[in-house]
């Protein structure tokens, strides 16, 4: 018999071990997702969402499900105990969320895990509920400014509408100030010896609620002249913004000891500890001044959530204002 040439041996044997290497490396193989998982059905509470797999390589054998959920922009997800099936039954807990499903695929030679985008924002089978009625801060008084706090709804509302209304003095035939729908109120002449309330309507996608406030105290005329002592300083807001980090204020400070005043402004949040600035003394001129001031809250203040400002002034003497506030919706 001929013997093979030696080099025809070798190169014989390097060639088995190559295959021999790619066979292995192709058994192991698990699965890779090329596209991503997706989730189908109505973003709403009672609604019913479906998980999609997406595509996979390599041949998966089986797939798990994770639901999750998250805040309404995505973030801050978290496991749902119990939900691991293909399809999720959304409920009152998800409004105003989103959702997502973590798909985990195998094969024989193991599993992966892909994720799908979030839902949208969850939607409320209702319209929104009052659970607190709303609120009115600051002063029946001619030339003050009054405040509508909305409450706290049940159901998700993504925005509010305000109806300022005035009474008589003993709270019947209330009726609509015409254009007072913002969230503040100036005082006016017309509100003497009359009293005021606001009704707030709630929006979501299902529907609107309405809720309206207790009535304030009687209008007075005019801010009763200070007395011969010293009195404590009085602030006023006259507005104030939330822009993006900053917050722009403008108030209006009087105090009858014409020296300096210091203006201690307060971040605040319920559940949230507080955060204290004090800005540059202020001497106002002929009792009262007119400033503007602008800063940007604590950093525990710039996430989503209610935003409380709340203003003092402080004499030499150290007599402090009443505190004033606006409040916040991010």
């Amino acid at each position: 018999m001929t013997k093979a040439p030696r080099n025809l041996l070798v190169l014989a044997a390097v060639f088995t071990g190559v295959a021999g290497a790619l066979a292995s490396a192709a058994s192991a193989a698990t699965p890779v997702n090329t596209t991503k998982p997706s989730i189908t059905g109505e973003a709403k509470e009672g609604q019913t969402l479906t998980a999609r797999n997406g595509t996979w390589q390599n041949a998966p054998t089986s797939f798990r499900y994770r639901w999750q959920r998250c805040d309404a922009d995505g973030t801050g997800c978290v496991n749902l105990v119990g939900e691991t099936q293909r399809t999720y039954p959304v409920d009152a807990n998800d409004v105003g969320k989103a959702v997502r499903v973590l798909v985990t695929a195998t094969n024989a030679d193991g599993s992966a895990t892909a994720t799908s985008d979030p839902t949208a924002r969850i939607a409320s089978s209702s319209g929104p509920k009052n659970t607190a009625r709303p609120t009115i801060s600051g002063t029946a008084r001619v030339g003050e400014e009054l405040v509508a706090d909305p409450g706290t709804w049940s159901g998700a509302p993504d925005r509010f509408g305000f109806q300022w209304q005035r009474c008589a003095g003993d709270g019947t035939g209330c009726a609509d100030v015409t254009g007072a729908t913002g969230r503040t109120y100036g005082v006016r002449s017309g509100d003497v010896r009359k009293r005021l309330h606001v009704v707030v309507s709630a929006t979501n996608s299902a529907g609107t609620g309405t809720a309206t406030s207790e009535l304030t105290s009687l209008v007075a005329s005019t801010t009763p002249p200070p007395a011969a002592r010293n009195q404590r300083p009085r602030v006023v807001i006259l507005g104030a913004r939330l822009m993006g980090p900053r917050v722009y204020a403008r108030f209006r400070v009087c105090d009858d000891s014409r020296k300096n005043v210091t203006i201690i402004q307060t971040d605040a949040r319920p559940g949230v500890p507080s955060f204290t600035r004090r800005f540059a003394t202020l001497r106002p001129p002929l009792r009262c001044g007119l400033y503007s001031r602008t800063w940007r809250p604590a950093l525990r203040f710039r996430t989503d959530g209610r935003y409380i400002l709340i203003l003092r002034a402080r004499d030499k003497s150290g007599l402090t204002s009443l505190a004033v506030r606006r409040v916040f919706f991010r």
